[in-house]
């Protein structure tokens, strides 16, 4: 998943490990994996109202992207 940040940082974030968990299954179906959404206070990004990852989550373990080379010390938000 390619997020990009509110400071112009664009990092790379792998789902595939979320998958295993029995919480984060239903993101197998491509149609609710596509139906991401960025938060409306942008504090993450929401699949539906019990599949959700936090905006700390995406940019710790997000890969910043070539794209995205922007200072890390700015604030996060997707």
């Amino acid at each position: 998943m390619l997020v990009t940040f509110a400071n112009g940082v664009i990092k790379t974030y792998d789902c595939t490990p979320l998958i295993s968990e029995e919480a984060f299954s239903a993101l197998t179906n491509d149609a609710v994996f596509r139906s991401v959404r960025a938060d409306t206070n942008g504090y993450g990004i929401v699949w539906n109202e019990k599949i959700d990852l936090a905006e700390s989550e995406l940019w710790i373990n997000g890969e910043e992207t070539e794209q995205g080379a922007t200072s890390d010390t700015d604030e996060p938000r997707p």
